[in-house]
């Protein structure tokens, strides 16, 4: 199975200062890999238009549900997540984390679990800027992201 995220509505490539947020610049978001805090898959600029990103998962039943594993799903089962990963790019490629948005898998419907498993994907779809219109963080649950079965790419 895969795990589609689809987001939009990013909040640029710079973000002024406000209150409780120093401002940056050059701000790019991409998934971090389990237990790798440095491995990020596919950096996309704070400036799209959208961003995808696409994860190989499995699902296995367990007494209490589905639980989905994979190299870019962190947590305890019960209490599955993908954390989506801001930072600033400099010149020479490097990535400074300065927050992250916590997809909260254990928030979605069994039933959309079970369908996903049958078509092969999982689809999140997600605007990324928050109220402030700063990068979106902290645990994100429905209804900031909706989840529902996709067709397999």
């Amino acid at each position: 199975m895969q795990i589609r995220i689809d987001a939009f509505d990013l909040p640029g490539r710079t973000c002024a200062t406000g209150p409780g947020f120093p401002g940056y610049t050059d701000i790019h978001v991409a998934v971090q890999r389990r237990d790798r805090r440095e491995e990020l898959l596919d950096p996309q600029p704070g400036d799209a238009a959208t961003a995808t990103w696409t994860l190989d998962c499995t699902a296995a039943p367990t007494n209490s549900g589905t639980d989905l594993k994979g190299p870019y799903i962190q947590g305890r089962p019960g209490d599955r997540f993908i954390y989506l990963s801001w930072g600033t790019l400099d010149t020479a490629g490097t990535f400074t984390l300065f927050r992250r948005a916590k997809l909260m898998l254990d928030a979605i419907a069994p039933a959309t679990v079970d369908a996903a498993r049958q078509s092969g994907t999982l689809l999140g779809r997600l605007r990324l800027t928050d109220a402030k219109g700063h990068p979106l963080c902290a645990a994100v649950r429905p209804p900031l992201i909706e989840w529902s079965a996709a067709p397999a790419r």
